[in-house]
């Protein structure tokens, strides 16, 4: 779904046959201004969200922008000033609350986790455990909190999990089919491979070299990636993932591998307080 389509749904879910609550008290020439509040420490992400959906509304609205998708806010702080009609800006109101609350708060939790990376090599990886229809807002929300985004969807590239292995009947098997769909189709898709056991590296390592371009270690434990990583000796890039928190990340960080993938970033990020309120 493109951003314009999936805002002008969110909108007709809101609106429905009108927004009677403004059609019957507010005249619709009239012209006002509202200002973001922040009531919650964290990072700010949504702003250029909150800018296209106003414009999109209304291409005469203007915003002011104090602050930006990023930066640290605190309670107090003014994000923006929005300019438009009172009727644009009390239907787009609770949409871009939503959004920015949300985004905010996957930015804040992404970037805590950024923090703990400090110093290390690794890097951190969102997941596709991601809400119905908002994945592109929670995604961009982890890059602003200093994030890597991982594949978008099941189209951009080739990841060999679990049950597609064990559907197909072994790693080795689905690598092999794997790299042959792409050279028959015509895609230009890297393969990515998971493994459960220092054995299925094994098997990479010595049958894929050239046609997989990811390892991913699931519910490896530190030690036995440092062994996995022996085995790679920099041919690959590698990716830890499966039960990786705050608590845990560091010693998975210390282990060198290149990205740990985490699914909390978004399904266990609390949305953050904000506002919008008419300035007079």
């Amino acid at each position: 779904m493109s951003f314009t389509s999936f805002i002008h749904s969110a909108l007709a879910e809101d609106i429905g046959s009108g927004d009677h609550s403004t059609l019957a008290t507010i005249d619709p020439e009239a012209r006002g201004k509202a200002v973001l509040k922040i009531k919650e420490d964290g990072l700010l992400a949504g702003v250029e969200i909150a800018q296209k959906i106003f414009s999109l509304l209304e291409p005469e609205a203007a915003v002011e922008l104090f602050m930006h998708d990023g930066q640290h806010m605190k309670p107090g702080d003014q994000a923006f000033i929005v300019s438009a009609r009172v009727h644009t800006i009390l239907k787009a109101e609770r949409l871009v609350l939503n959004i920015l609350q949300r985004m905010s708060g996957i930015a804040t939790l992404t970037n805590t986790y950024v923090q703990k990376l400090t110093g290390y090599h690794t890097r951190i990886l969102d997941t596709r455990k991601t809400t119905p229809n908002f994945r592109y807002f929670e995604k961009e929300a982890v890059r602003i909190g200093g994030g890597v985004n991982h594949r978008f969807g099941l189209y951009d590239m080739i990841m060999l999990k679990d049950n597609h292995i064990d559907f197909c009947g072994g790693i080795e098997k689905a690598i092999d089919k794997a790299y042959t769909y792409t050279i028959e189709k015509g895609l230009n898709l890297r393969i990515e491979v998971e493994t459960r056991t220092l054995d299925d590296v094994r098997i990479v390592v010595n049958k894929a070299k050239g046609r997989v371009f990811r390892i991913m270690f699931d519910n490896f434990t530190p030690d036995q990636i440092r062994e996995a990583l022996q085995l790679t000796d920099g041919q690959f890039e590698t990716e830890a993932s499966g039960g990786i928190n705050l608590q845990n990340i560091v010693s998975y960080a210390e282990t060198g591998v290149d990205y740990v993938s985490v699914g909390a970033l978004i399904h266990q990020a609390r949305s953050l307080d904000l506002s919008l309120k008419a300035l007079n």
